[in-house]
């Protein structure tokens, strides 16, 4: 074991000495990073390391991806693999490969190699440091196969840095027993999944349904016995609820949470990630027999996905007064009212309205949240603190034109809809790429009864349009209608475009947002803001208090809303720390 005070203390070649091995044969690595010193916290010295590739020219970088060995499923010549790569490789098993196994292995590293001019590179220990097993291998080594050449560089290095990660972690002897526990927790939970998915081993949670049920009644279970929160209820609309006192039983709360349902055949962690991190918080004070100068609530929210029934947010906006009494009649694909279905769980729908929440009541809302998109990942970065939750507008719209022969319609003579679509769909990537922290999406495109021999004479789109201001995506929605219009003119079309969807923008609170940057630079990171693409539940809260947002990096390029979807135990380390930091913040404050 080494530590920071000797580390910070060694000439450049004891340094190098020290640091052997985190990087595989790579000692220039460290060479860079020594005069940097001094590092505050193991954090610290691993975004240093990290920079420092980063900086490393084309061929600096592919020379540390060449320095691994291939993932062969047989033994080498141990003069070629360090040691910990030689563990790394027992403990996944890839030592004891049956012959059919050991042949894919080589095949892909041949056809990887032939494909990309560097070998496969993989963290085998895996996002917990448990090990990946040899089938998640393997099917990892698949599907990178089909990845772009620049992508799959970048992927070898992200691996890399997690791959000395875990070394640093060992030589230091550090632990990440927080971020093991949210791990293990979301494992747990994830068991619960609805019928025809939870067969296929997918993750599917659809309110109300027996696994939704499930989760809540597990969520409130560990409140109260593993975390020592004073009361864990599960509310009229499905909320589960628990609060852990402050020194003054009177004082006001700190409110935070997210959702526990889930998109179909989604991710572990979105969402749950922002209930199970304040859980742990929770825990961490109870066990320490701590009482804040405040009270804090944790919500795990019911029904964000709105995967059931047409409206989303229903347990947030039960707690902000806007639950609609006429959702109530909604109908699921079978039928069942959203007020039958609650009845059936044992709700009082006639107590929703009793949800809302006085905000004279509360210091204010923040949640944590997986980011769901590749920025934090591409960064090598693993918190980013949220600026703005996006405003977006959603439409639905149709180009009607006239359906003709395709053989004997002269070209010029063309009422065509989705070739008006097209020049659409490229006007609106267009408009929005031209402004930062603005999107805008053509997600459906469809040409009715379309045949291969006829002329298209409508098409069907959606357009979704986002950005950090709503004066910044209204602009945007009203010049990408004012092009349609001129298209349609212009090619003798006739359309329609209507508004399905609006929601306001959510800034952060300039307040709760600093309290997050201090809490990631107290972690040794530097602070990166960013807005949210995605809508949250805080965007619900920030109707009636101020909020602020903490995400977290997520592996596989960030995918969410996916079986892909993925964190590392480290990574939650240092979110739980950050919002423990956060907490202290507001204590000192409030005392």
């Amino acid at each position: 074991m080494i530590t920071l005070a000797e580390l910070n203390a060694a000439d450049e070649t004891q340094f190098v000495v020290l640091l052997d091995g985190s990087y595989e044969h790579s000692p220039w690595i460290a060479e860079r990073a020594w005069a940097m010193r001094p590092f505050n916290s193991l954090p610290q010295l691993k975004r240093v390391l990290v920079e420092v590739v980063r900086d490393a020219d084309h061929e600096a970088q592919l020379g540390l991806i060449r320095a691994h060995p291939e993932i062969t499923g047989k033994s080498m010549p141990t003069q070629t693999r360090t040691a910990e790569s030689i563990n790394a490789q027992a403990k996944a098993g890839l030592s004891n490969c049956t012959t059919e196994e050991f042949s894919q292995l080589q095949r892909m590293n041949t056809d990887y190699n032939t494909t990309f001019g560097f070998p496969f590179i993989l963290a085998l220990r895996g996002p917990r440091n448990t090990s990946l097993n040899k089938a998640e291998i393997i099917a990892t080594f698949e599907r990178r196969l089909n990845n772009h050449p620049d992508f799959e560089r970048a992927e070898c290095l992200r691996n890399i840095h997690r791959i000395a990660e875990i070394r640093l972690n060992d030589k230091f002897g550090y632990e990440t027993t927080l971020g093991n526990d949210v791990w293990d927790w979301s494992e747990r939970l994830s068991h619960f999944s609805d019928p025809g998915y939870a067969e296929r081993g997918e993750l599917s949670v659809t309110y109300l349904t027996d696994a939704h049920r499930a989760c809540a009644a597990r969520l409130a279970h560990w409140m109260r016995t593993d975390c020592g929160f004073d009361s864990a209820e599960i509310d009229a609309v499905g909320n589960v609820v628990g609060v852990y006192h402050g020194s003054d039983p009177k004082a006001k709360r700190l409110l935070t949470g997210s959702h526990y349902d889930t998109v179909r055949n989604g991710g572990k962690y979105d969402g749950r990630l922002g209930i199970f991190v304040p859980m742990i918080c929770v825990r961490e004070l109870h066990r320490q027999g701590r009482r804040l100068p405040y009270a804090i609530e944790v919500v795990g929210f019911s029904e964000e996905e709105g995967q059931r029934y047409k409206a989303v947010f229903l347990g947030s906006g039960a707690l902000t007064g806007t639950f609609n009494p006429a959702w109530l009649d909604q109908k699921d694909v079978d039928g069942i009212t959203m007020r039958a279905a609650m009845e059936h769980a044992g709700h009082c729908p006639d107590d929703i309205e009793k949800l809302k929440r006085d905000a004279n009541h509360y210091l204010g809302f923040v949640e944590v949240h997986i980011e769901q998109g590749p920025v934090l990942n591409a960064l090598d970065l693993p918190l980013g603190v949220v600026t703005s939750i996006n405003g977006s507008a959603r439409f639905l719209g149709t180009i009607q034109g006239v359906a003709s022969h395709a053989g004997t319609t002269p070209m010029g003579s063309r009422r065509d809809a989705a070739t008006a679509a097209a020049e659409f769909a490229l006007y609106v990537e267009k408009r929005a790429a031209a402004v930062p922290d603005l999107v805008a999406t053509v997600g459906m495109l469809a040409v009715p009864n379309g045949s291969n021999n006829v002329v298209p004479g409508r098409c069907n789109f959606s357009l979704d349009v986002r950005a950090t201001s709503d004066a910044v995506r209204d602009s945007c929605a009203a010049d990408i209608a004012n092009e349609l219009a001129q298209i349609c003119q212009r090619r003798g079309l006739s359309f329609t475009l209507e508004e399905t969807m609006v929601a306001a923008a959510a800034p952060s609170a300039p307040a709760w947002q600093k309290r997050w940057e201090a809490a990631v630079k107290a972690q040794g990171l530097p602070v990166f803001q960013m807005p949210s693409g995605a809508g949250h539940d805080a965007m619900k809260l920030h109707e009636i208090m101020p909020q602020a947002m903490l995400f977290m990096r997520g592996l596989n390029a960030g995918i969410s809303h996916n079986p892909l979807e993925a964190i590392t135990n480290d990574d939650t380390e240092l979110c739980v720390r950050a919002f423990l930091n956060l907490l202290d913040q507001l204590a000192t404050e409030l005392s």
